[in-house]
């Protein structure tokens, strides 16, 4: 279902925030700040904390349901069908009514459905305009209609213009008005934004917590004897500590061909296979995209034990690859700048038998 964000379980590293932000309400002695920060990494769950928080200081029953939104007031209703009147979002296909669920949309660049979601999400055709920060004023500044709730995703990607027209906002809290901004990347908000608004802490987790919820997860999908702790452990480690990537990133089409990817570069460096060869057998087992994150993954590891450091990946054997050669690292440099290059070139719809020949001549000089 698609608002199954408003009402999904509470992930296991979010219960503490979650009771101290909720019991502030209840007690009624202390109400939220007028503009709190949900930032960090993908895979985190901070979209789902905060959807899951707006449904329920929303929720018209929320004294007799401290866990989480009801479910089934007239409020509730409203976020169901996507027309409630005191919720505004932007920009606007941040609304969980577009969205599969809470966890496709934490970590959308990896394993969204919406294709044309995620497209968008990448290309930066989100930017979040003056015209529109100016258009949620009248909702902000209306008075005497009770609880307001304004969520601005993707916050970074706020236009200077319209990232100062937001400040006036901040700097002139309204009774009974609250602002979620939600950003992946933070280091690039104004810290005049930044400076206003209280950050939630989500960014903070357990490790054995994230060990014990990505074995569940995973456990209905992957064969049970797979799940070592090591297997589980590196993935958290790939995913930088964030439980929902993690999981992404074990159901990703393309973390299953990692060995084959070395076995690619051996035989392109070794000349027993030709770049157009390797190009047209890997275009019919994986999208371009999902190439380029694996040539990423494994160009920094590679990059790792040449300058002496142990490979991230331990269920890859990097040392017999690189034995006896080992590219230079302006070279490898040059590979992954040359990856970035290429997402970009996607953007503008280059097509993806170009990108996949270019770069699998490039990968054979290496």
């Amino acid at each position: 279902m698609t608002d199954d964000i408003y009402f999904a379980p509470l992930l296991p590293w979010q219960h503490g925030l979650w009771s101290q932000l909720t019991m502030r309400v209840l007690a009624q002695k202390q109400s939220l700040p007028h503009a709190l920060l949900a930032a960090g990494m993908q895979g985190m769950g901070k979209r789902a904390f905060v959807w899951r928080l707006v449904a329920w200081l929303l929720c018209r029953a929320r004294d007799e349901h401290p866990l989480g939104a009801c479910g089934h007031c007239e409020s509730c209703q409203w976020l169901r069908s996507g027309t409630h009147p005191s919720l505004q979002a932007l920009p606007l296909i941040s609304l969980p009514i577009s969205a599969d669920n809470a966890h496709t949309q934490e970590v959308a660049s990896g394993t969204a459905k919406d294709k044309k979601t995620t497209k968008a999400a990448s290309n930066g055709s989100l930017k979040i305009k003056v015209d529109e920060i100016r258009a949620l004023q009248p909702f902000i500044y209306q008075g005497g209609q009770g609880m307001r709730i304004c969520v601005l995703d993707h916050a970074e990607q706020m236009t200077i213009a319209a990232a100062n027209a937001l400040l006036k906002t901040l700097e002139e809290p309204q009774a009974q008005v609250h602002l979620f901004l939600i950003s992946d990347a933070p280091a690039q908000l104004l810290p005049t934004i930044k400076s206003r608004v209280q950050q939630l802490s989500l960014q903070t987790i357990d490790p054995a917590i994230a060990v014990d919820y990505v074995t569940k997860v995973l456990g209905s999908t992957v064969h049970r004897e797979a799940l070592g702790t090591d297997v589980i452990e590196q993935l958290i480690q790939l995913a930088n500590g964030a439980p929902l990537a993690a999981v992404a990133l074990a159901q990703a089409p393309w973390y299953s061909k990692r060995a084959l990817w070395l076995t690619t570069w051996q035989a392109l460096r070794s000349g027993k296979r030709s770049s157009v060869a390797a190009s047209d057998y890997w275009q019919i087992h994986l999208g371009i995209a999902e190439f380029i994150r694996l040539s990423e993954l494994m160009v920094i590891d590679i990059r790792r034990v040449g300058l002496g450091f142990e490979a991230q990946q331990k269920d890859i054997n990097f040392s017999t690859t690189l034995n006896g050669y080992q590219p230079i690292d302006n070279e490898l440099e040059a590979f992954a700048h040359s990856l970035q290059q290429t997402k970009i070139a996607l953007q503008q719809n280059v097509q993806e038998k170009f990108a996949y020949d270019k770069l699998m001549q490039e990968l054979a000089c290496l």
